[in-house]
């Protein structure tokens, strides 16, 4: 019999055999073109891929610029810290994460939750930061809980270190946390979530110098995230060194020499306007904000009445006092209503009208003429002789010394002070300027405000002829193979135009305060420096509130006490202005900081306080 191979099935059953076996084959094809573009088209991209998914793109912050004294000595550095920061990618709990953790670091898990929240606005590949500064023994209890914190690590970053914590904080300023306005302002735009920015002082100014390139570490990890080798690595570049024009020595002699006052002093040299010294108090921890200032922190720093973080040289402005009387003895012999031999009885007060005006002496300096008004502080001598000038010459001398204006050092914040005339009273209050207005004026009372660098440039300008100096802080900048990047020089803001003869006048009265008996400033004196100076006192309430003993006056109620002077009388070099709130008189608050900066400078000994000096 024949074997029978044909199709015994009816003709639908065999075509949906057919179908069938097409279908099969067609997904058997289509299996196969699939599995084929996956391993050699795209063999390329899943390799890239599975490198990522055990691959970490760590960035490696760059040590920002050091900063140091015009001799080298190292004020502002940077040193090594670790960080806690965690991979979004890698993290599949974070309430449950950021408690634990929270625990572990001992610390608010609000500050935690807040970083976090921050940090979800960073690029998944950048790690959020969690803490920073974190002491080695803190890390250690992390790493040992590591199996319980997926996703956490731990980054080495530089920090600043100041070698002299408070000092110059204030110059310094301080960093903090770049905001998510400031990363989308043209100069951060480089910049990315979790990086450090200078938010005022010279951190600010100069951020763009300080600030270095990051650089980036790529490292192969297993399943757990744990780090097995460093693939490569991109070294990060430092930013540029600074050298500032402050000497370190005067610096912390000067912040010694305050102790716990509240003020501020500014030393200039007098041919370059280079800023020797720059003191404002009270200062504040600045490492607190290298490692992250906490709200809590941050709020007392805010409410402490003393306001700690003010730079008084360049944004206090307080009423000048006699310090102004150099002013007013300028206009004075320029105008030709006085000269140095003009002669005023002073018996202790002038009226006027129906006011009087009384002298700080109440007898009275009896017969006096300019050196004699200026080394005694006589006021009536400045009321009389004021009266005349008038207040617009008298505002235009002051102007003209570098008054009235902000003075350009380069740090934000800084004020204008106030320096009134006869059009600044009819704009401000619709009203005209009064006789007895000038008097007060002519003392440096009443509506005229200054800071100490404005008075420090003032003085600085008496001092060197009548050259007005733009003060600056940075005398170079400099990559770190030497490079010089900016290296900036002495610039004139604006001459005087002083007659020689009549400012000679005066500076001789001023060194007669410090020099002779009598003299405001004669406690101050140095017997192996000459220097020339004017005490003052600066009201804080009318002298008709006052009690008779200033130990009686509450603190913020006391007078303001003030000095400014140069040094050595004959060549001069150096300028200083000092302010002590509510320090009382110039004379015994005031006057002995200053001396104590020109023995630090002059490298003197330090000379025994000799006698009392009388008045202001």
């Amino acid at each position: 019999m024949a074997l029978n191979t044909g199709w015994s099935g009816s003709p639908a059953l065999k075509k949906r055999f057919i179908i069938a076996s097409l279908a099969a084959l067609a997904i058997f094809v289509l299996l196969f073109l699939r599995l084929w573009y996956l391993q050699i088209i795209q063999a390329d991209t899943y390799q890239a891929l599975s490198e990522k998914n055990r691959t970490r793109y760590i960035p490696i912050a760059a040590p920002r610029g050091p900063i140091i004294d015009r001799d080298g000595h190292m004020l502002v550095d940077s040193r090594p810290a670790f960080r806690i920061a965690a991979l979004r990618q890698e993290v599949e709990e974070p309430e449950k994460l950021l408690i634990r953790l929270a625990e572990l670091l001992d610390i608010d898990l609000a500050i935690l939750q807040k970083r976090w929240a921050a940090g979800l606005r960073f690029p998944r590949y950048r790690p959020v930061p969690l803490a920073d500064d974190v002491s080695r023994r803190v890390l250690e209890r992390v790493m040992e809980h590591s199996f319980e914190l997926p996703g956490i690590l731990t980054e080495v970053r530089p920090v600043r270190f100041y070698p002299y914590g408070e000092s110059a904080v204030h110059l310094f300023g301080y960093l903090a946390e770049i905001t998510e306005e400031e990363l989308r302002a043209g100069p951060y735009r480089a910049y990315h979530g979790g990086d450090f920015v200078g938010k005022n002082g010279l951190e600010k100014a100069i951020e763009p110098y300080l600030n270095g390139i990051p650089g980036e570490q790529r490292v192969e990890v297993d399943v757990q995230g744990k780090k097995l080798r460093i693939l490569k690595t991109q070294e990060p570049v430092p930013g540029n060194r600074v050298t500032l024009t402050i000497n370190r020595d005067l610096q912390l002699a000067t912040e010694e020499a305050f102790g716990d006052q509240a003020g501020a002093a500014v030393a200039l040299d007098v041919h370059t306007g280079e800023v020797l010294a720059m003191v404002s108090k009270p200062g504040y921890d600045p490492s607190l904000f290298a490692r992250g200032i906490t709200g809590k922190e941050w709020v007392e720093l805010l409410h402490n009445p003393l306001d700690p973080l003010q730079n008084r040289a360049l944004k206090g402005q307080y009423p000048p006092g006699s310090i102004f009387k150099i002013v007013t003895a300028l206009a004075a012999l320029e105008s030709g209503q006085a000269t140095a031999h003009t002669k005023v009885n002073c018996q202790g007060e002038l009226t006027v009208g129906n006011r009087t005006f009384r002298c700080w002496k109440r007898g009275g300096h009896g017969i006096t003429d300019l050196k004699k008004a200026l080394q005694e502080s006589c006021d009536v001598w400045f009321y009389e002789v004021g009266q005349q000038v008038g207040i617009d010459r008298i505002a235009d001398m002051a102007r003209r010394l570098g008054l009235g204006t902000p003075t350009g050092l380069g740090l934000a914040g800084e004020r204008k002070g106030l320096i009134p005339d006869q059009q600044w009273k009819q704009q401000k209050f619709n009203d005209r300027w009064y006789r007895g207005e000038t008097l007060i004026a002519s003392i440096g009372q009443g509506y005229i405000l200054t800071t100490p660098l404005q008075l420090a440039t003032m003085m600085a300008t008496v001092a060197n002829g009548g050259t007005v100096l733009r003060p600056y802080l940075v005398k170079r900048i400099e990559d770190m193979d030497g490079k010089i990047q900016q290296e900036p020089q002495p610039q004139i803001v604006q001459l005087a135009h002083l007659n020689q003869s009549q400012l000679e006048a005066v500076r001789h009265g001023l060194e007669a305060v410090v020099n002779e008996p009598h003299g405001t400033a004669w406690m101050s004196r140095i017997k192996e420096l000459p220097f020339a100076g004017k005490t003052a006192t600066s009201q804080v309430v009318h002298q008709r509130k006052r009690r008779k003993q200033d130990a009686e006056i509450p603190y913020r109620l006391r007078d303001h006490a003030l000095f400014t002077a140069y040094a050595p009388a004959a060549n001069p070099e150096i300028a200083v202005a000092v302010v002590v709130e509510h320090g009382s008189h110039g004379s015994s608050a005031a006057g002995p900081i200053a001396r104590a900066m020109f023995v630090n400078y002059f490298k003197l000994q330090p000379p025994p306080t000799s006698g009392a000096s009388e008045g202001e």
